[in-house]
């Protein structure tokens, strides 16, 4: 059980003592110093704040807690009750609200809740702004208003349909197309709100829909982390319904993964990949992602004459990057589709929108399509941390193991080899140290890693 507090904001499982796990007071603790935050960022006498949440078990609880702490700082809350990640990330501009606050853990396991906070633009917080209000917190500097200026709440549960015809608007979405396509399509989505909004998206696209977990109860069948071996069933409904291809979101519905017509996996790194596949060939231009996905994104967008870059780790980054190479399209490799045109956050149902549409116009099986783009394979492993494990000694040590590699240090340590790369970082929501690596067979990653994993254990003495 633990707590972990970063600059991205807080996360923790439920229950437990004060600043260990995230309790009812650390919750409190929290929305205080982004409301104080806020009311010292905005300079406005009167703040309003998107509110939403996933349908996480302790959902509600941390809601109720969340919303009425602003209340008290005298925030306006226009409360959105069940949603998704973008979706309260739409909302706070067509509001023309002053932050979001999103209760979700994202693809952490049920016993887990988190606060993500956004600025006024709906995007994530700069590190400047998410170390101020940790210092709030820690210090806890709050003034809470009186009696006459409490905040209000205002609900709105309209926002899940708004958020879909914005993206069924969005220019390179052909819905005629997709109608014509006639799909058949199963629908995983962990029962959280991704079974609510994904089905309703493709219905309104004219695809016939298999729902598998769409009951958003908080109730996770298997590890909400869409990754190959925690989405075996889907995986057996599809080829059993005879559909098209599988869609699998986390519960905040900020990670997409497809199933192939045969039941293997499309692979969540080539979700970017092939939205800006399509993107790309109907409007040239450049694209973002982290260090930790793969080349494929690049040599996609050398395809199309377009220059590609690789940010830190995390959405912000990501983000900033983008902005500053005025990327048309970009993300990460866990599955997260970033496009300007809609707004700048990780969106699942622009990915399935923009992923139809190209499917419909290439008239190819799924399967097909992911042949057609580059081999890669890569390798996600992980150490977990002790107290006693010195992860910059070890970051240290592995950089000057492979100094005379291609190296860049701006996120942990990418090594980049000619055929293979390896990365090293300490995650940003767990006590772990992630190692990714990718190569030319599932087999070459595998044994990259496996090798980098006793190196970093030799270091550090495990």
């Amino acid at each position: 059980m633990t707590l972990i507090k970063s600059i991205s904001g807080i996360r923790g499982t439920i229950g437990g003592k004060v600043g260990d796990n995230l309790t009812p007071v650390d919750a409190v603790k929290f929305a205080s110093a982004y409301g104080t935050w806020l009311k010292e960022y905005s300079k406005k006498a009167k703040l309003t704040v998107v509110v939403g949440r996933d349908a996480r078990i302790s959902g509600p609880m941390i809601h109720n807690l969340v919303i009425n702490t602003l209340i008290g700082l005298g925030i306006d809350v226009i409360d959105l009750g069940l949603s998704t990640t973008p979706t309260v990330e739409v909302a706070v501009p067509l509001e023309k609200a002053d932050g979001g606050i999103i209760l979700t853990a994202s693809h952490n396991p049920k016993q887990w809740n988190a606060l993500k906070l956004l600025n006024e633009k709906g995007e994530f917080l700069s590190g400047a702004a998410g170390e101020k209000i940790l210092e709030i917190a820690e210090n806890d500097a709050f003034d809470f208003s009186d009696v006459d200026h409490l905040g209000e709440i205002i609900q709105n549960d309209a926002y899940m349909d708004i958020h879909i015809d914005e993206v069924l608007n969005l220019p390179l979405v052909d819905v005629e197309a997709v109608k014509a396509a006639k799909f058949k399509v199963v629908v995983d989505g962990v029962n959280s709100s991704g079974g609510v909004i994904i089905p309703k998206l493709l219905e309104l696209m004219g695809v016939e829909v298999v729902k598998l977990y769409c009951e958003p109860n908080g109730h996770f069948p298997h590890n909400p982390e869409p990754l190959k071996e925690h989405l075996t069933d889907i995986s057996e409904l599809v080829v059993k319904e005879g559909a098209h291809l599988g869609v699998v979101v986390d519960p905040d519905v900020d990670r997409l993964a497809f199933i192939c017509e045969d039941g293997e996996m499309f692979g969540e790194e080539y979700t970017l990949v092939a939205c800006a596949d399509y993107v790309l060939s109907k409007t040239p231009g450049n694209t973002v992602s982290n260090m930790s996905s793969s080349r494929a994104l690049r040599d996609v967008t050398k395809k199309h004459n377009g220059n590609y870059e690789a940010s830190a780790v995390g959405e912000v980054n990501v983000v900033e990057l983008m902005k500053k190479n005025n990327a048309i399209i970009g993300g990460e490799g866990n599955g997260g589709i970033i496009y300007p045109e809609s707004h700048y956050g990780r969106d699942s149902m622009v990915g399935v929108a923009l992923f139809l549409t190209h499917l419909a116009n290439k008239k190819m099986s799924v399967s097909a399509l992911r042949a057609s783009y580059p081999e890669y394979y890569m390798s996600k492993n992980k150490i977990e941390l002790t107290p006693q494990i010195d992860v910059d000694a070890i970051l240290v040590a592995m950089t000057e193991k492979y100094k005379n590699e291609d190296i860049t240090t701006i996120d942990g340590v990418k090594i980049d080899f000619a055929e293979n790369w390896v990365h090293l970082r300490k995650s940003n929501t767990e006590p772990i140290i992630r190692i990714y690596t990718e190569a030319a067979s599932q087999q070459l990653a595998d044994d990259l890693a496996l090798k980098i994993i006793d190196e970093i254990k030799a270091v550090a003495g495990i």
